[in-house]
């Protein structure tokens, strides 16, 4: 990576211990930022900053759909660093299930990660993102976008992200904060590989609707997330930018062809 162009930025990553996450916390920190990973699980962090430089990075161990937790991840940032520039809201948890066989807990948890985690970081950090006029990145999902069967809590929390997205973007905007949002599709995590090598039929029906033939990478959304907080898209917001291989652009009709 040749472009510096987060040198002397300051960037938050939530969910930064796998996949998308982690891709973009090391996107990142080799663009020049100093980043802040955060998540629940320490050695998974740790694991993902295991060959960045000590000067520009920390650990945060923290559950974001936790109010104070958010507010002290924010906090810790400015002591060690001095600032925020970026934050980039990427935890978040699935839910496969029908709706009426989905516990009321489960479906309370995946709303309070997807969409609460989002605010409470986004209420801990605008101050000092409206001081340095900084982006937020939040991550929803072509989820966020359209209904898919199965998945009613998951499609409604990120629904809520891509739409509060648009929302910020407006009232913030005029205050120097850029509010954007990637909507990926299926991306291969840890977490999912082994339910698509499990189901490699459900997978093939995935790749089948996207025109590139292929689901993405976690360093894929990681290069878009990079350049809608960068200087690149500095006229750009209130957008949610499918990260899709070109699923989004069919209106669903069988192929003719």
């Amino acid at each position: 990576m040749s472009m510096n162009r987060f040198e002397n930025k300051v960037v938050i990553v939530t969910g930064a211990g796998s996949g998308i996450g982690a891709a973009t916390a090391q996107r990142f920190h080799a663009e020049g930022a100093a980043v802040v990973l955060t998540g629940r699980t320490k050695e998974k962090l740790a694991a993902t900053a295991r060959d960045m430089a000590a000067a520009r990075h920390l650990l945060h161990v923290s559950d974001v759909s936790v109010p104070a937790d958010a507010e002290r991840l924010v906090a810790d940032t400015v002591a060690r660093f001095g600032r925020l520039d970026v934050l980039v809201n990427n935890a978040g948890i699935g839910g496969l299930g029908a709706f009426l066989d989905i516990p009321a807990e489960q479906g309370d948890r995946i709303m309070a990660v997807n969409l609460g985690g989002v605010v409470n970081t986004i209420r801990a950090a605008l101050p000092h993102l409206i001081a340095h006029r900084g982006s937020i990145v939040n991550v929803s999902s072509v989820s966020g976008l359209g209904g898919d069967w199965g998945l009613s809590f998951y499609n409604a929390s990120k629904g809520a992200v891509s739409n509060l997205t648009r929302s910020l973007a407006l009232e913030f905007g005029g205050k120097g904060v850029r509010v954007n949002a990637v909507a990926p599709s299926i991306t291969f995590t840890d977490m999912n590989k082994s339910f698509f090598t499990e189901h490699p039929e459900i997978l093939r029906r995935f790749t089948d609707r996207i025109p590139l033939g292929r689901g993405a990478q976690p360093e894929d959304v990681a290069a878009v997330i990079a350049f809608l907080a960068s200087p690149d898209a500095g006229f750009v917001n209130g957008v949610n930018l499918p990260v899709d291989g070109g699923l989004s652009a069919s209106n669903g009709q069988a192929a003719f062809l």
